[in-house]
C-alpha cells in the first residue's frame, strides 16, 4: 500500500457556505459550469513526500506564483464526471473507476505521478457527501466533478517535468450542456487545423486539446453550425470525434464508431455505450469512417442515425453536417429512435430509474 492510500484528509468547513434559499436559487438555473458548490478538495504532491496535505476546504481562489509550471508549460489535466440523485433519493456517481483508470494513464502520458485510484474516488465521494445539498432533484440535472492536476513547481525550464504537483475537485450543479435541450446539432468538418496527430496528447484528456481547438469551434461557428467534427491528420478524411465528444454512426440496428487510435479520447460515455449496444439488441464495432462514407451513407438511407456522446452531453444527435465543399442531412435531420433508445437506457441508468446489470452506479449515500 502505497503512502498516499493512507492519506488522511483534513476537514475544513466553509464559514460562508450559501444558504438553503441561496442554494435553491442556483440550482433553480444551474447552467453548465456556471456555479460552484461550497468545498472543494486539494492534495499536494513532491518527489520527496509522494501525495500528502489532503484537505477538504472552503471553495476559493488558489495563490500561485507567477512563474509556476503550468502557467509556462501546462502540464496539467481534468477529468469529468457526475453526482445524480437516483430513484431511491440516494446519491451515486457513474463509474468512477473508470474516470480514475483513465486519468493515471493521461498521467502517464503527460510525465505526471499517477494518483491511486482509491483516493481519487475517495475525494469525490468526501467532496460529494459534504456539499450533497448541491445535488439538484431537478429531472435531468446532476452535479459535475471536475478533478484536476496541475504542475506547481516555481520556475522557467523545460528540460524536466514539474517536481510538485496539486490534485483538485471542484463541483458544479449542472443543466443540460446543450441550451435548449436535446436537439440535433450542425456540426463542421474541419479541414484548416488537426486536434491530434500519432503519438501526441490526444488520447489524454489534458487542456492544451481543448485549447487547441477554440480556434476551429469558433469557424464551426462562424458557419453557422454548434460543434466541431476533427478528422486525422495525414488525410483530413478519416471521421474522429466531434468536439470534446465521441461520435457513433447507426446503420439500423448496428452501430460504429471510430477506433481508438491514441488521437481521440478513449470517452467513458463511448464505452459505455460499447456494452450497452448487446443489452439492447444492436451491433457494434469500432472501426474507420470517412466524410465521403458518411454523406454517401446518408443520401443512400443506410446510415439513418448519427450521435454524439459524452459526460456532459450524454447522447447528443446529429442533425446535419457541413464542410467547405460540401453538406448534406443526417435521416430526415431529427433525433432518430436508436439515439434515443441509447440515451434513455444509459440515463436511465444513471438516475436509477432502470436496471443496472454491469454495476457501473457508486453509491455515495
Amino acid at each position: 500500500m502505497t503512502t498516499a492510500q493512507k492519506l488522511s484528509f483534513d476537514v475544513q468547513l466553509s464559514d460562508h457556505a450559501r444558504t438553503a434559499a441561496e442554494r435553491e436559487a442556483v440550482l433553480a438555473n444551474p447552467g453548465f459550469g456556471q456555479h460552484f458548490t461550497d468545498h472543494m478538495i486539494s492534495i499536494d504532491y513532491t518527489e520527496a513526500l509522494g501525495w500528502h496535505n489532503a484537505q477538504l476546504m472552503p471553495y476559493g481562489p488558489l495563490s500561485l506564483d507567477p512563474a509556476t509550471a503550468v502557467f509556462h508549460y501546462a502540464q496539467e489535466l481534468f477529468e469529468g464526471l457526475k453526482a445524480y440523485r437516483t430513484s431511491g433519493d440516494t446519491i451515486a456517481t457513474f463509474r468512477p473507476y473508470a474516470n480514475a483508470a483513465r486519468f493515471n494513464k493521461s498521467c502517464v502520458r503527460m510525465a505526471m505521478p499517477e494518483l491511486p485510484e482509491e483516493v481519487f474516488v475517495e475525494a469525490l465521494e468526501l467532496l460529494v457527501q459534504t456539499d450533497k445539498d448541491w445535488v439538484p432533484t431537478t429531472e435531468g440535472h446532476s452535479l459535475y466533478l471536475r478533478p484536476f492536476i496541475i504542475a506547481t513547481q516555481v520556475g522557467l525550464g523545460v528540460n524536466y517535468p514539474s517536481r510538485s504537483y496539486r490534485f483538485m475537485v471542484i463541483a458544479s450543479p449542472a443543466a443540460s450542456y446543450f441550451s435548449g435541450g436535446i436537439k440535433p446539432v450542425s456540426v463542421w468538418l474541419s479541414t484548416d487545423y488537426t486536434r491530434a496527430a500519432p503519438g501526441g496528447t490526444g488520447a489524454a484528456k489534458c487542456g492544451g486539446n481543448y485549447a487547441a481547438a477554440f480556434v476551429a469551434t469558433r469557424q464551426a461557428v462562424e458557419e453557422g453550425c454548434d460543434q466541431v467534427v476533427w478528422l486525422d491528420s495525414a488525410e483530413h478524411r478519416y471521421v474522429e470525434e466531434m468536439g470534446g465528444m465521441n461520435l457513433f454512426f447507426v446503420y439500423g440496428d448496428k452501430l460504429l464508431t471510430p477506433a481508438l487510435t491514441g488521437t481521440l479520447l478513449p470517452g467513458i460515455t463511448r464505452d459505455s455505450i460499447l456494452t450497452l449496444a448487446a443489452d439492447l439488441g444492436l451491433e457494434a464495432e469500432e472501426g474507420r469512417l470517412s466524410i465521403e462514407e458518411w454523406q454517401a451513407g446518408c443520401e443512400s438511407g443506410e446510415l439513418t442515425e448519427v450521435f454524439a456522446c459524452g459526460t456532459a452531453a450524454v447522447v447528443t444527435p446529429v442533425g446535419s453536417v457541413k464542410g467547405a465543399d460540401r453538406a448534406w442531412t443526417v435521416g430526415d435531420g431529427t433525433a432518430g429512435p436508436v439515439t434515443m433508445r441509447v440515451r434513455d437506457e444509459l440515463v436511465g441508468i444513471q438516475y436509477g430509474t432502470r436496471p443496472d446489470p454491469h454495476s457501473w452506479l457508486h453509491k455515495i449515500g
